[in-house]
């Protein structure tokens, strides 16, 4: 063989190897909007709903240009930019019934506690059934992420806008960082921008005793990715639920569109950093789903049909870049646990009495670079 040749083998070779380094996950990143409808995030805006004004929209003739004009494809974009032109193309979507694709919850009640509680430990908790703030009654894959990359509390971080997230987070307190609702930040060596934050939260009030602004937390969310450093952060955002339910789809669209924003920023942070970029995966997620009509889309439960239905996204490090899922996809709220364990490179089963599979469409990229 001409030496050339060789070098050029050799050369090659070398790029699939770091190629398949690249894509192995070595930090996970989980961003949930509380309550966001599959509807909106696969269709875009709701016309019975633009025009309903019981829902908030009689002042609202700006919400409607921007979100209500153009075909399903048109107004999924306008709505969700970053999910529509970056996730579906680089990554995947789950959940789209239009195209055959289902994500559905295992447990009766679809509402937040026991969905954030089964999507956290890949199973129904029988014994969650309200949203009290306590602790998981199960070790979540939190838990079982930092036992098993051995790292310290604040190197898995859970932020969010909810206080029951306090509980929802761990069944061990203090197992990782939570900070959730109006929270003072406790944590050593903090940036200033991360206690001004904090500072800034109590006199930035929302309707809502329990749920802080989703634009705290994520200011938290991303000053504590640039400056801690993370390998695990889990960013909970809950507006889209809480706005639902007042029965104002205009400000439901516009934090959407906000969601999407955010999942923006903290991509670009992902993608801009040496530490994370090419060895990170996101992923993206529902707890449940809403009534279907403009008589109960504000609303969700075990009585309310519709609202068992969810998504979920995926982007990054180890994931296949399959789209918009069709025909023969069909998951559960319990399969985002065991994945994160599998792309973690831990056995998905260390979560106990794990209902829940890891989604096998996510890692058909690596195992062809490999």
């Amino acid at each position: 063989m001409q030496r050339p040749q060789f070098a050029r083998l050799l050369l090659a070779s070398a790029l699939v190897a770091g190629a398949a380094v690249a894509q192995r996950t070595e930090n996970l990143l989980l961003v949930t909007a509380d309550g966001l409808r599959w509807q909106e995030v696969f269709r875009g805006a709701e016309d019975g709903l633009l025009a309903d004004e019981r829902a908030g929209m009689r002042d609202a003739a700006e919400v409607r240009a921007r979100f209500g004009t153009g075909a399903a494809a048109e107004r999924r974009v306008r709505l969700m930019p970053f999910l529509w032109e970056e996730v579906a193309r680089k990554g995947a979507l789950f959940g789209s019934r239009d195209r055959g694709s289902e994500v559905v919850m295992r447990n009766p009640h679809r509402f937040s506690y026991p969905c954030y509680a089964e999507l956290l430990t890949g199973r129904p908790q029988q014994a969650v059934t309200s949203n009290e703030l306590r602790p998981n009654p199960s070790p979540t894959v939190l838990e079982v992420l930092r036992r098993h990359w051995r790292l310290p509390p604040e190197k898995v971080a859970l932020i969010g806008s909810w206080e029951v997230f306090s509980g929802i987070g761990a069944h061990e307190p203090g197992s990782v960082f939570i900070n959730a609702g109006y929270r003072p930040l406790e944590l050593a060596g903090a940036s200033r921008r991360l206690l001004e934050l904090s500072r800034m939260q109590f006199e930035l009030l929302t309707p809502w005793r329990s749920v802080r602004h989703d634009f705290i937390t994520f200011e938290m969310a991303l000053e504590y990715l640039r400056t801690v450093r993370p390998k695990v952060l889990y960013v909970a955002l809950g507006e889209t639920d809480d706005w639902a339910h007042l029965g104002r789809y205009d400000r439901y669209l516009e934090t959407a569109h906000y969601f999407d924003r955010c999942l923006r920023r903290l991509w670009e942070v992902l993608e801009g950093d040496r530490h994370y970029r090419g060895r990170t995966t996101m992923l993206i997620a529902t707890d449940h789903g809403r009534g279907e009509t403009a008589e109960d889309w504000t609303r969700h439960g075990a009585a309310i049909e519709g609202s068992q239905y969810i998504w979920l996204g995926a982007i990054g490090a180890g994931v296949s870049p399959l789209g918009e899922a069709g025909v023969g996809h069909r998951l559960t709220l319990s399969d985002v646990a065991p994945t994160m364990l599998e792309l973690a490179g831990a056995d998905y089963r260390e979560l106990g009495d794990v209902e829940g599979r890891p989604i096998a469409a996510l890692r058909a990229r690596e195992r062809t670079a490999q």
